[in-house]
C-alpha cells in the first residue's frame, strides 16, 4: 500500500494535525496524514470557539504565514467579537464562535484540495528509528510506513482515560479510543513523560432552555474577520446567552463531592489553571455564591448548545440536578454528560525550538502532546513543526520565530525554555512585547516571512505591501500636515482637551488621548486623502495605532533589540557547565538539562539569576 517514502507524516488529525499537514504538504514535501477517523478531522472537541485573549492574536499570526485556521474559521463563523475593545490596541483580541461541523467540514476540504497531501485511517501504535533518527511509523494493523520526518500531534488520545463520577473509561475523547503504545515506546527511547487532564461541560438541547430567562450576548455590531484574504465578513450573526450558577446550584453540585474523580483520588493530574471545572470554582472560591455561564450555539442548525463554564467530571445524575437549577435551564434535556479527560504529554524543555525532539532527531512534537491547552496554541505548533520538518528533510535553515516577532515565538520560548507542569494557556501577560505584537499587524510582522517560506502565496504579499504602504502614507501626512486653531478647536472642546492657539502638524493634535479617527476625518483634508486614496478601515485603524502609541512601539523596538545582543550570544552545543563553580548549583542543574541555544534563552529559565548569566558572558568572552 505503502511503497514510496513520504518527507513527512504527521500523526493525529486535530488542529496541530491539519496545520502541520497543510503547511509541510504547500511548501513542497510529500505528506501523509494518519489519523484514527477522518471524518473528525479538525473536529472541535470542546467549545465550538476560535480565538479569545492572545489566542485571537495566535489565529492571525497562522493566517499570516500562510496557515488555515483563519481562513476555516471565516468561513464556518456565526458569530464574531473584538475582546477588550475598551482597553488599548495591544490588547484587543478576535473571537468567534463556530458552526462545529462546518469547522471540521472545511478542514476536511481545505486538506483534501491541498496538493501533496495524502490521507491514511488507522491508529498509529509507534515510530520506526533508525540509529538516533525517524523513519517512520508503525501502524495498529502492523504496516509499516516510511518517511524522513515524523510529526506527531496526538492531542488527548496518548493512553487517554476519561472520567465521569466513580466510571472511568478509556477514550481520547467521547465515542472514540484511545491510543496506545506510543508512550511506551519513547520512554523506552529515555523521554520523560508526564499525565495532564482537561474537562468538557455537558452539551444539552437548545429546545429545552428558556431563552427569556439569560442576558443575550450578540456579536460586534460591524463584524470584522480573522484571515487578511478575502475572506466571507458575516452578515448576520447568532446570539449566545449568559446566565448564572447559586447557591442552590452549588449546594447541589457539593452533593456529588463524593463521588467526584476529582476530590476522591481517582484523578492525579493537573487540569488548566484558567479553564477550571465548576466543582473546582466552587471549591477554589467558596466564598463566591455565582458563576457565569454562558449558553454557545453550536451552529447555524443544530439545536445543539454547549455549556461553556460549567467543565465536570461529576457524576451525570449530579451534572442533571444541578444544571435545572440554573435559570433558564429548568426544562433542561441532555445530548451527553460532561466529563474529564487524563492523558500522556512530554515535558517541552525536550524540544528544540523548531519542535524537534533532542533525542530522536527529525521526530517532531505538536500540540496538547507539549503541555498546552487550546486549539490555537495547538495550531501554532502543528504549523511551525510542518514548516521545519519540511526544512529539515530538505536541508535549509530553521524556521525560529523571536519573543518579539510574534505570540507564537513566545509560546514556542516558553515550552522550550521554561516547560511546563500545568496545561500552558497564552495570554497577552506572557508577551513582553504585547505592544508591537497586535492582532492589526500580524501580516506586516509575518507574511513577508511566510512568503519568504513560500508558505504564504502572492496574494498575501500583494495585500500587506498595499496596506503597508498606505498605512506609512497616511502616517506621513499627519506628521507633514498642518491644522488651523479654528479648524481644530471645535473638536478639542467637543472631547474636553485644552484649545491651541497656533498652527502645528495634525500628528501632535491627534496623539492626544481623546482625539481618534473619526475626529480627525471631520477636518476636510484629512477626509480628501482618505478619499483619493481609498484607505480603507483596515489602513484606518492601523494608522491611527502608529500615530497615538509611536513612542511605546518606538520604546519596545529599542528593548527587544537590546535583547537581540544576547541572542547572538550562542552557546556551543556541547558546553560543560560543570565546570563554572560560579554558577548556582540550581542554574547548572537546569543549564545541563535543557541546553540553552543563547545567553538570552539561558537568561530566561526559571532558576538562572542575573549573576548567573553574567558568571556565562565573562567564561564566553563577553
Amino acid at each position: 500500500m505503502f511503497e514510496k517514502e513520504y518527507d513527512v507524516i504527521v500523526v493525529g488529525g486535530g488542529h496541530a494535525g491539519a496545520e502541520a499537514t497543510a503547511a509541510a504538504a504547500n511548501m513542497g514535501s510529500k505528506t501523509l496524514l494518519v489519523t484514527m477517523n477522518l471524518q473528525t478531522i479538525g473536529q472541535m472537541s470542546c467549545n465550538p470557539a476560535m480565538g479569545g485573549i492572545a489566542k485571537g492574536q495566535i489565529v492571525r499570526e497562522i493566517d499570516a504565514l500562510g496557515g488555515y485556521s483563519g481562513i476555516i474559521t471565516d468561513k464556518s463563523a456565526i458569530q464574531f467579537k473584538m475582546l477588550n475593545k475598551s482597553k488599548g490596541p495591544a490588547m484587543w483580541s478576535p473571537r468567534a464562535q463556530n458552526d462545529r461541523m462546518r469547522f471540521a467540514e472545511e478542514w476536511r476540504l481545505a486538506l483534501e484540495n491541498t496538493p501533496n497531501a495524502d490521507f491514511y485511517q488507522e491508529m498509529v501504535s509507534g515510530i520506526l528509528v533508525e540509529g538516533d533518527k525517524v523513519v517512520g511509523v508503525r501502524t495498529s494493523l502492523g504496516i509499516d510506513i516510511r518517511a524522513k520526518a515524523v510529526v506527531l500531534t496526538n492531542g488527548t488520545f496518548l493512553n487517554g482515560l476519561i472520567h465521569i463520577g466513580e466510571k472511568q473509561f478509556g477514550g481520547g475523547r467521547a465515542g472514540e479510543k484511545a491510543a496506545t503504545g506510543i508512550t511506551e515506546q519513547l520512554v523506552d527511547f529515555g523521554f520523560d513523560s508526564g499525565r495532564m487532564k482537561t474537562g468538557t461541560p455537558p452539551r444539552v438541547d437548545g429546545r429545552s432552555l428558556n431563552y427569556d430567562k439569560m442576558i443575550p450576548q450578540p456579536g460586534d455590531e460591524h463584524p470584522e474577520k480573522f484571515s487578511y484574504l478575502n475572506t466571507p465578513v458575516l452578515k448576520e450573526q447568532r446570539d449566545c446567552h449568559m446566565t448564572h450558577t447559586s447557591a442552590l446550584v452549588h449546594d447541589l453540585l457539593r452533593e456529588g463531592f463524593d463521588r467526584s474523580p476529582m476530590f476522591n483520588g481517582r484523578i492525579k493530574s493537573i487540569g488548566p489553571r484558567y479553564c477550571p471545572s465548576i466543582e473546582d470554582k466552587i471549591n477554589r472560591f467558596a466564598d463566591k455564591d455565582s458563576h457565569q455561564i454562558f449558553v454557545e450555539p453550536e451552529g447555524w442548525h443544530t439545536v445543539e448548545v454547549y455549556v461553556n463554564g460549567f467543565s465536570t467530571s461529576l457524576p451525570e445524575d449530579v451534572q442533571y440536578r444541578a444544571l435545572k437549577s440554573v435559570n433558564g435551564f429548568e426544562n433542561v434535556k441532555f445530548f451527553r454528560p460532561g466529563y474529564a479527560i487524563e492523558y500522556d504529554y512530554f515535558p517541552p524543555t525536550q524540544l528544540k525550538h523548531t519542535l524537534e525532539t533532542k533525542l530522536v532527531n527529525n521526530l517532531y512534537f505538536a500540540g496538547q502532546i507539549n503541555g498546552t491547552t487550546g486549539y490555537e496554541e495547538a495550531a501554532s505548533q502543528g504549523l511551525m513543526a510542518g514548516i521545519n520538518a519540511h526544512l529539515k528533510v530538505n536541508e535549509q535553515e530553521p524556521f525560529i520565530l523571536k519573543r518579539d516577532e510574534a505570540y507564537i515565538g513566545v509560546l514556542i520560548d516558553d515550552l522550550i525554555t521554561k516547560g511546563t507542569e500545568e496545561p500552558y494557556r497564552m495570554f497577552t501577560s506572557r508577551a513582553e512585547y504585547r505592544t508591537l505584537l497586535r492582532q492589526d499587524n500580524a501580516d506586516l510582522r509575518l507574511t513577508p516571512k511566510g512568503y519568504a517560506l513560500g508558505l504564504a502565496k502572492e496574494e498575501r504579499m500583494r495585500r500587506m505591501e498595499e496596506k503597508l504602504n498606505k498605512s506609512r502614507s497616511f502616517v506621513e501626512f499627519f506628521r507633514k500636515t498642518s491644522f488651523a486653531p479654528e479648524e481644530i478647536n471645535p473638536i478639542l472642546e467637543e472631547v474636553d482637551s485644552a484649545t491651541v492657539k497656533q498652527s502645528d502638524k495634525l500628528f501632535k493634535v491627534f496623539s492626544r488621548p481623546k482625539v481618534t479617527m473619526d475626529h480627525m476625518l471631520q477636518l476636510e483634508s484629512v477626509a480628501e486623502f482618505v478619499a483619493e486614496n481609498e484607505l480603507n478601515s483596515e489602513v484606518l485603524e492601523q494608522a491611527e495605532i502608529e500615530v497615538k502609541y509611536s513612542g511605546y512601539i518606538e520604546k519596545e523596538k529599542n528593548n527587544a533589540d537590546k535583547l537581540h545582543r544576547l541572542e547572538n550570544v550562542k552557546i556551543p552545543e556541547d558546553f560543560d557547565y560543570s565546570k563554572l563553580k560560579s554558577l548556582s548549583f540550581e542554574a547548572r542543574e537546569k543549564l545541563e538539562d535543557i541546553r540553552p541555544v543563547t545567553i538570552a534563552q539561558a537568561s530566561r529559565i526559571s532558576g538562572v539569576s542575573p549573576s548567573d548569566v553574567s558568571v556565562l558572558l565573562v567564561y564566553l568572552g563577553r
